[in-house]
This record gives structure tokens, C-alpha cells and sequence, in this order.
């Protein structure tokens, strides 16, 4: 595993452990959780659907003539 022995292990569990405390330690672990999670769904997936109406055809092409009259 990444050429990471048990005695590498602990040595790093025990430095979070001093440097975050008992304490927090689960919140960072939920935290983390919660993230990979997301991530995961994320990626999962299939993009959203846009459903928002599009103009009518006559009128994106009225609104094109005007803007190249404003640009003329």
C-alpha cells in the first residue's frame, strides 16, 4: 500500500492526532466522508437538463436584425 508499513501507519495517525485532537478528529472524518461522497455523485451524474423555453424562431431572428442595425 504505497510502500506504507504499520509502524508508518501509526506514526501518522499519531501525529494528526496530536495535531488536531481527539476531539475534532471525528468532525474531520465525517467531513472527509461527506466529500468523497459529493464527489462520487458528482461525477456519477449525467449533466442537468436545461429546460428553460427558447425564443421563438421569429423572434431571435428580429432581435438579430436589430443588433446588426446597432452595430452598422
Amino acid at each position: 500500500m504505497f510502500g506504507l508499513g504499520m509502524q508508518e501507519l501509526i506514526i501518522i495517525l499519531v501525529i494528526i492526532l496530536v495535531l488536531f485532537g481527539a476531539k475534532r478528529l471525528p468532525e474531520l472524518a465525517s467531513g472527509l466522508g461527506k466529500a468523497i461522497k459529493n464527489f462520487k455523485k458528482a461525477t456519477t451524474e449525467p449533466d442537468e437538463i436545461d429546460i428553460t423555453p427558447k425564443k421563438p424562431v421569429a423572434e431571435a431572428k428580429e432581435e438579430a436584425k436589430e443588433e446588426t442595425k446597432k452595430s452598422a
